[in-house]
């Protein structure tokens, strides 16, 4: 069974807040965007977590290098106080971002392409009906 880790980052994006879930699975990660709007409360994250994280469309995995090893908690008390401080996202989940968000592009040109087709495909039948029914004398 492998190991998963998951990461939340909330930072000010002008105009909102934003959430990115990070979470490395097999060596892979992939990131979730989430626009909270207001700042969100602790409680807030928190509830949003147990009821909307199964929700989260995560972006397509990008393969990443996977540390383990036992870190003091001393030293991981200034990492997370140094995360804290830190507000931006890593490259990595705005590439994994970026994959997803080009994805989702292809996918709506797909389907409108497909749209355009068969629109196009229904008028040119209904022009030769009315051909027909024109030569007809009707």
């Amino acid at each position: 069974m492998g190991k998963i880790q998951g990461k939340l980052t909330v930072f000010f994006d002008e105009p909102f807040w934003v959430g990115i879930f990070e979470r490395i699975e097999d060596g892979k990660l992939s990131a979730a965007k989430v626009t909270f709007g207001a700042e969100p409360k602790d409680y807030e994250v928190y509830d949003f977590i147990l009821k909307h994280y199964y929700e989260l469309r995560f972006s397509p995995s990008v393969i990443t290098a996977v540390k383990d090893k036992i870190i003091n908690p001393k030293r991981m008390q200034r990492d997370i106080q140094k995360q804290l401080s830190n507000t931006g996202i890593g490259t990595k989940s705005q590439q994994a971002l970026k994959l997803q968000q080009e994805q989702n592009k292809q996918e709506r040109k797909q389907i409108s392409r497909e749209h355009r087709e068969a629109e196009k495909q229904r008028m040119f039948k209904l022009k030769q009906q009315k051909k027909k029914e024109k030569h007809r004398g009707k």
